[in-house]
């Protein structure tokens, strides 16, 4: 080997091992945001299910009101306000990025003012939960059953109001470790709870949605007595005026976030709805609402990797390295895809014994088991999807992902699920399979636009809306009414 050939091999091993080191960091990186992100929205969607079957033995009418109530109405809500929530999370990670930690806590409260107005608006779908669904042509016995769950809810919508912004908060500055373990807690909590107010109690419905309602107000106060305990005195100066003042910013992303996941969320609520119509509504309406139960949760797994991907791309956007953009968008998509595949072949597996967590109907569970094939390469999908989404999320991009869930789900996923699922009589089956087809046809245009995305132009307008809205700290220091 001469010398130049030596030289060559010395050159491309000293790459290699670059890169190497920059995969290692990046994914120590990713995994610090996601795994406390992961933890938390698997046990907060984890109180969501385990309280479902908990009602689910209880009666079949009970699991399917519950599923009603869940993947429409409150999923209507927590699509408005996780959505909206999501602005925090555009805003926060850039000014993190760019130094502007005494902004954090501003746009904090400029949150929690945007979306406490917005949750009380929401309040009368669950008051009146039982009209609403029979004005839908949902069965007079699902109708009823429903109402009484639905106000266990209104306490809900507030606590996800002050919950979710903070967490979007504290995960920008990466210290949502915290988050996490108080998820974690207040899941073993309602557990707990749930056991002892449904089996030894029999307290029936009111005690399963009780000990959901307690452990979900748990975790709100631990995370306000994290902030406001001086655990972040770089980023929560205290309650200011300022956050009083250009709200109207904040609405407009605040509006394009809600409406870029709305548009997903409902999508699924429409689904829901759509089963209540096929023969056999109360089966029809439980075995769907549990391959979606047992979906989301295994989309809150890739949640942690959206919100990775957001306060990556956030963050990098906000401290001007387009270059740094890119390479963490590839190792996010590269290690949730892998995740997605390991969880895909588990579902294949496991597929004849997921419905039993829920139901000892077996109509329910043979109705479950016929949709395993396309539950799992659902699963599949879904580890690539919420990523991309993140990554737009973090750029401030959340109208153009609206655009896009709107002509993929409601223009091509629920006319294919309508004719699949009635015209050609395939029932649930062909609900589910157009419910995939707008979740493809999502993915495969977010990926190319994320391809396509000029990152450097991305760069400067980042740069832009966050001069734009800067308030000087002495400015801040000013507006101050109390200190935390």
């Amino acid at each position: 080997m001469d010398n130049k050939q030596l030289e060559e091999r010395l050159v491309a091993e000293k790459e290699e091992e670059d890169l190497k080191t920059r995969v290692w960091i990046e994914s120590k990186t990713v995994w610090r945001i996601a795994f406390p992100s992961i933890l938390s929205r698997v046990t907060s969607f984890g109180m969501v299910v385990v309280t479902q079957s908990f009602l689910g033995h209880i009666g079949d009418v009970e699991l399917a009101s519950y599923a009603i109530i869940q993947t429409i109405i409150v999923r209507f809500m927590y699509g408005i306000l996780i959505g909206m929530s999501s602005a925090t999370e555009t805003l926060c990670g850039q000014a993190f990025g760019a130094g502007h930690h005494h902004m954090m806590g501003i746009y904090l409260q400029r949150s929690w003012i945007v979306d406490g107005i917005t949750a009380t608006i929401l309040v009368p779908l669950f008051i009146f939960a039982t009209p609403i669904l029979r004005l839908l042509g949902q069965e007079e016995e699902l109708a009823v059953a429903a109402g009484p769950i639905a106000l266990w809810f209104i306490p809900m919508i507030y606590s996800f109001v002050v919950s979710m912004t903070i967490s979007m908060f504290l995960q920008a500055q990466l210290k949502n470790l915290i988050v996490g373990w108080l998820s974690t807690a207040s899941f073993v909590v309602h557990l707990f709870l749930s056991w002892m107010f449904v089996n030894k109690f029999n307290w029936g419905m009111n005690g399963a949605m009780a000990a959901m309602t307690m452990s979900g107000w748990i975790m709100v106060v631990g995370q306000l007595v994290y902030v406001f305990g001086g655990w972040c005195p770089n980023t929560w100066r205290g309650f200011s005026k300022a956050a009083f003042f250009d709200l109207w910013p904040v609405v407009k992303l605040s509006i394009s976030s809600g409406i870029m996941i709305c548009l997903e969320l409902w999508y699924f609520s429409i689904l829901v709805l759509m089963a209540g119509y096929a023969k056999n509504a109360t089966v029809a309406i439980a075995s769907f609402s549990i391959c979606l139960n047992i979906y989301g949760w295994e989309f809150m797994v890739c949640l942690g990797f959206l919100v990775a991907a957001s306060v990556r791309v956030s963050n990098e956007l906000g401290r001007g390295s387009a270059k740094a953009v890119k390479f963490a968008i590839k190792t996010i998509l590269g290690t949730s895809t892998s995740i997605g595949i390991v969880l895909w072949i588990s579902c294949m597996v496991f597929r004849n014994q997921i419905a039993y967590l829920f139901s000892d109907n077996e109509a329910v569970a043979e109705t479950v088991s016929s949709l395993s094939g396309f539950f799992a390469f659902a699963i599949l999908i879904n580890s690539v999807q919420p990523v991309l989404s993140g990554i737009a999320t973090g750029a401030g991009l959340q109208s153009t992902v609206a655009y896009v869930n709107l002509g993929c789900y409601y223009a091509i996923g629920i006319p294919i699920g309508v004719l699949l699922g009635y015209v050609a009589n395939l029932q649930v089956k062909g609900l589910w399979i157009g419910l995939m087809s707008g979740v493809v046809m999502q993915s495969v245009i977010l990926g190319c636009f994320v391809w396509t995305t000029d990152w450097e132009e991305q760069v400067m307008n980042a740069s832009e809306r966050l001069n734009r809205w800067l308030l000087k700290p002495a400015a801040e220091e000013n507006e101050r009414v109390l200190d935390a």
